[in-house]
């Protein structure tokens, strides 16, 4: 059989691992004894861990924090990386976000396409290494981490007690690979405000597809709020407050990913643009509506800035309530691959904007980037145009991913160019024939990567 062949006879294992994986709520929780992000994300790495025994791999449980699988002999060392937590399950689903439901071809579920999905497919192609070639030159690691989507803590811990890779990928971007990846700023806002409660968000890196607030009752002009809704095509639902009479507004907008939040519609911003819009007397809505609005570029914040390769994003992706008085915001801004973070900081205004607002930087991540003819690049794009019989060439994302955390490492897959997966969305889902392709994309990757002599 050709490789095409073998991993065709592999169809149903990936479908039920894949399936078995998404089972699991593996949103970071709490952390408790012996469980550093909380038992769910620790019980699906058991079971990817036990997943590789069956294989016959070699496996390794580093403290719940991160597991590893690994096959070959030798001194250089390859390396595969994917995480198994996921962002929270939101709202707006029409298929059970934990059942891999699969429906004309398409398996659905949190976690399908980011990134239980292509781990499973990086398992599978390590088999079919394995069997192909049984005697390695050198070890391939499948490295599967617990909290890539809140703060990579997890691939920290591995490198500190296992160190880097000689070279490898993570399956957790796009193909035919992705050379350069924006760096990272997490902001707060913090304001004071007439609002007696603001929330909204699952995660600062998700587009807020619902929002909810509460205000005193004939605080601004109902028609007019609902006329712009109505205008931006953005459903909205009101009720209230039994005890007091305030009114309560739940605004509905769509989730997309916040590396890129033009694909979404974000409701914390609709909704204080209504607001804004019907009157409501409000320094942190005016606040917003004039240095936020409706922008995802950071224009009226004054910190766009662009590359050759893309513009700064800017996420308002968590809204909440301090205390009685005072709504705070955390915004996801990625900024362009070929720039500093200290200069699109100094752009940024911080402290004490004015006597309501003040602003904050959380934390922030250089931009990672790969010269597009580096060895590593040039290797990966070729197994896949290989495999595809196309001339598709890598890319620049918004998105970070493990690269960022390890040496020679970029993202390749299993995003196939043009197919939006609804990533850290309701319905998110993957392909089978995708599942199928990409698995053979990384059995001609892993068999390049190992003869590769640099």
């Amino acid at each position: 059989m050709n490789i095409r062949e073998i991993v065709e006879s592999y169809k149903d294992e990936i479908i039920e691992k894949t399936r078995e994986l998404v089972s699991y709520e593996s949103v970071q929780s709490p952390s408790e004894k012996n469980y550093p992000f909380g038992k769910t994300v620790a019980d699906c790495l058991h079971s990817a861990l036990n997943m590789c025994d069956e294989y016959g791999f070699k496996t390794v449980n580093l403290d719940n924090y991160v597991g590893y699988a690994e096959i070959g002999e030798g001194k250089k060392l390859i390396g595969v990386l994917g995480h198994l937590d996921v962002v929270p399950l939101g709202t707006g689903w029409t298929h059970d976000p934990l059942g891999g439901e699969i429906v004309d071809g398409v398996m659905y579920g949190r976690g399908t396409s980011d990134d239980k999905g292509p781990v499973v497919c990086a398992m599978v192609a390590l088999k079919i290494v394995k069997e192909l070639r049984p005697e390695l030159n050198k070890r391939i690691r499948l490295i599967m981490g617990c909290n890539e989507e809140t703060g990579s803590r997890c691939l920290k811990y591995y490198v500190d007690k296992e160190g880097h890779i000689d070279y490898g990928f993570t399956p957790d971007g796009p193909f035919p690979g992705c050379f350069g990846e924006k760096g990272h700023l997490r902001l707060k806002i913090v304001g004071k405000t007439k609002l007696v409660r603001f929330v909204a968000g699952v995660a600062a890196n998700v587009v807020p597809n619902c929002c909810e607030f509460e205000v005193e009752k004939n605080s601004f002009d109902e028609n007019k709020f609902a006329e712009y809704l109505k205008s931006q095509d953005i459903r909205f639902e009101k009720t209230v407050n039994e005890v007091n009479g305030n009114w309560i507004y739940k605004v509905f907008g769509v989730a997309a990913h916040a590396s890129l939040p033009e694909l979404g519609k974000n409701a914390i911003s609709y909704a204080m643009m209504a607001l804004e819009t019907a009157g409501y007397e409000d320094e942190l809505v005016h606040f917003y509506a004039s240095c936020i609005g409706l922008t995802t570029d950071g224009s009226l914040f004054g910190c766009a800035c662009h590359d050759e390769y893309g513009a700064l994003t800017f996420n308002v992706g968590i809204a909440d309530t301090y205390e009685p008085g005072t709504v705070y915001f955390i915004v996801d801004s990625r900024f362009p691959v070929s720039m500093k973070s200290s200069k699109v900081c100094d752009l940024i205004v911080t402290g004490e904007v004015n006597s309501n607002v003040r602003v904050e930087i959380l934390h922030r991540s250089e931009p990672l980037f790969f010269e597009p003819t580096s060895p590593l690049v040039t290797m990966l794009k070729e197994a896949y145009q290989e495999v595809t019989g196309t001339n598709d060439e890598p890319v620049t994302m918004g998105g970070g991913t493990y690269a960022q955390g390890i040496h020679n490492c970029i993202a390749f897959g299993g995003e196939f160019p043009g197919i939006d997966v609804h990533m850290h969305d309701a319905d998110e889902f993957i392909r089978v024939d995708h599942m199928l392709l990409q698995t053979e994309i990384y059995v001609n990757a892993l068999l390049k990567l190992l003869d590769y002599e640099g």
